[in-house]
């Protein structure tokens, strides 16, 4: 799966973007399933950038969970804050977010 690489400027952007954004994947006490996965798999096809929010109980489950559902999507991670992730995926060619240079 290919990795996306993002500039500082383009987290920055995407940071901005996902503020209002209210999270629509949930990892509950379940964990990563493969059934979370192929909804986030769907909502990044339908959104692009999405937010979702982890239910483990410490960091090193949340960050484990986070960076496999990153990987396992082919997406890139652009901020994790407490339980709440950000996750980029665009659509090529036709991405609805234009991303800045550099």
């Amino acid at each position: 799966m290919t990795n996306i690489t993002l500039s500082e400027k383009q987290l920055r952007f995407l940071r901005g973007r996902a503020h209002a954004l209210k999270p629509v994947i949930q990892i509950g006490q379940h964990g990563l399933t493969p059934a979370v996965t192929a909804e986030t798999v769907r909502a990044l096809s339908d959104h692009e950038l999405i937010k979702v929010r982890v239910q483990a109980g410490d960091r090193e489950a949340r960050d484990s969970a986070i960076a496999s559902l990153a990987e396992q999507t082919a997406s890139a991670l652009v901020q994790r804050i407490g339980h709440v992730a950000v996750l980029f995926k665009p659509r090529s060619p036709l991405s609805r977010i234009p991303l800045p240079e550099g």
